[in-house]
């Protein structure tokens, strides 16, 4: 299982972000979530048991609309998340 945290910064709220992602993810073998930040940044916790699909999905969200909006990306290797189901927004 390979899971990644995300932090993307840059214009990533109040503008759609989260249920773009949300809605990419639907077309992936991806389990995970992803949320505002008080900070105004958007982290996002996803994996996958293949890694070629977890890196495809990423870049995806990279290739979309929505990399107009992101002007900075940090990206953390992460244990694999448990009780998680599908792909969520959560608050």
């Amino acid at each position: 299982m390979t899971s990644r945290q995300l932090i993307y910064s840059g214009r990533v709220q109040g503008v759609g972000f989260r249920m773009a992602v949300k809605r990419i993810a639907s077309g992936y073998d991806v389990t995970g979530w992803v949320r505002n930040l008080e900070d105004g940044r958007v982290e996002m916790q996803v994996m996958s048991e293949d890694e070629d699909e977890l890196q495809e999905f990423l870049e995806a969200i990279e290739d979309s609309d929505l990399a107009a909006l992101i002007k900075g990306r940090e990206v953390h290797i992460i244990p694999p998340l448990e009780g998680v189901r599908g792909f969520s927004i959560v608050r």
